[in-house]
């Protein structure tokens, strides 16, 4: 068989160069960048390596919480940005050494370049030292995206910032303006906070993380536990204008930046810029192969990852928003691609792919929300617990969120989960088994659930939406 290429090593990227090198095929794996793509580099995992920091530093400033006295006490807890900065370098290495040793195992070839398409199924590399041409059966665009650019914020990378940049930021801004509320920017916004920066989230609609994912209440809760940890919230509003020199930003509510009357300025040593992701795509060389895309870049792609070019597939966030962008997303639809090259059809349950959401406390959603099951018209039933009802929680010093799960009524069959909380975003997974499996709220409750732990709270929702059913 002809080389299968694979354009872009991150998550899908290299799930679909394993997948296809176990099925036997010949693989080439190419990236301009380090292996592991923006998720294990300058995303997902360096995210969670300062998360845990601000997840360390919060539990040491409450050790008297828990019995625990030392010598300086919470006030001698303070955050070494080199040191933060060491653990995560020395995280990303060992993964992605990791990830090279499967390349290396499974025989697939790693190509570090600049990959083009160049008509019908070939692949022009340029790499350090020269320009290679492949011819391949398959081809898969795995391009991933990158961050995006306000036009009337520019990201210079020392005041006006992206996500990338406040992930290797050398020392701890005293402020800390982040513009957006969505998922990356409420991250960040509580792990600098936890660092001791004071921070500001400017975000254009009415609450935080309006992701039609996301349940209201979600919101509400992220907003009130922000609030309570001196975060200020600015909804419905947006940034005019920052100023480097001044060390300010001036604000205004969305919909009326040109009224100096009701501009207000901010102090601030940084602004950071959280408000979406670009296609990566424009250097792929994509019209000599005639694959097609949307009016913003994003790859058109059918539901077992066909391009519309035979042969060339497209996974991941290359895809754009009307598919899933996350990691996981990327790797279910790497291992959709390699089925459909081999003949086989497998298509993505997008329904069941669940969102972890890394805020204090955390979150994690999947399938439909209330608001989305009215908007089509469906009759539902919720069982609700707070977490503060399970002991566990007490036990922990972790109170604060809830569990909700949604089910169709008369079929009792679930349709979507809401967790927030601590861990939720590993109690998420339960829900999406159940989502995938159509599993029922009698069937969640008749599953005995280990006490005394979290995940009781999915059992005990279940169980209250049983009762809820059993009265309609």
């Amino acid at each position: 068989m002809k080389p299968i290429v694979i354009i872009g090593a991150g998550p899908g990227g290299y799930t679909a160069a394993f997948a296809a090198a176990r099925a036997g095929m010949q693989v080439t794996l190419v990236d301009k960048g380090e292996i592991g793509g923006t998720c294990l580099n300058t995303g997902c995992i360096p995210t969670k390596s300062l998360r845990a920091t601000a997840d360390a530093l919060e539990t040491l400033r409450r050790s008297r919480e828990f019995g625990l006295a030392t010598q300086t006490g919470a006030e001698g807890a303070a955050v070494d940005m080199a040191a933060v900065l060491a653990r995560k370098e020395a995280l990303v290495r060992v993964l992605r050494g990791g990830l090279a040793k499967t390349c290396a195992s499974l025989k697939i070839r790693f190509l570090q370049g600049r990959a083009e398409l160049a008509g019908g199924l070939g692949v022009r590399v340029h790499t350090a030292e020269d320009t290679e041409h492949i011819e391949a059966e398959a081809i898969i665009l795995a391009t991933g995206s990158c961050c995006f650019d306000l036009p009337g914020l520019p990201c210079d990378h020392a005041f006006v910032m992206n996500s990338d940049d406040a992930l290797s930021l050398s020392h701890l801004p005293k402020k800390m303006v982040i513009v957006g509320g969505g998922v990356i920017g409420c991250e960040m916004a509580f792990i600098y906070r936890a660092f001791g920066a004071e921070v500001t989230v400017v975000e254009g609609q009415g609450r935080l993380l309006p992701l039609p994912a996301v349940d209201e209440e979600m919101s509400r809760l992220v907003q009130r536990e922000a609030k309570k940890l001196g975060i200020t919230i600015e909804l419905s509003s947006t940034v005019v204008r920052a100023d480097r020199a001044s060390g300010t930003c001036v604000l205004a509510p969305s919909g009326n930046t040109v009224d100096t009357a009701v501009q207000k300025t901010v102090e601030t040593d940084c602004v950071l810029v959280t408000v979406g992701r670009s296609p990566l795509s424009a250097s792929l060389n994509l019209g000599a192969a005639g694959v097609a895309t949307d009016g913003r870049g994003w790859i058109v792609a059918d539901e077992h990852m066909r391009t519309t070019t035979p042969g060339i597939y497209a996974i991941g966030d290359a895809l754009g928003p009307t598919r899933v962008m996350l990691a996981h997303a990327a790797s279910a639809e790497a291992l959709c691609a390699v089925a459909a090259i081999a003949g086989k059809a497998e298509p993505v349950h997008y329904e069941a792919i669940p969102s972890g959401i890394f805020t204090a406390p955390e979150m994690g959603v999947v399938g439909m929300t209330e608001q989305q099951a009215k908007e089509e018209g469906r009759i539902t039933v919720t069982g609700a617990v707070q977490m503060r009802e399970l002991g566990k929680a007490h036990a922990a010093g972790e109170i604060a969120g809830f569990f909700k799960l949604l089910f169709e009524a008369g079929s009792g069959r679930i349709l979507g989960a809401q967790i927030a909380g601590a861990h939720a975003t590993d109690l998420v997974a339960e829900a999406a088994l159940a989502v995938r499996h159509g599993l029922t709220a009698r069937q969640i409750a008749e599953t005995v659930h280990a006490h005394p732990t979290l995940a009781e709270g999915i059992y005990e929702a279940a169980e209250r939406a049983v009762r809820a059913l059993e009265r309609e």
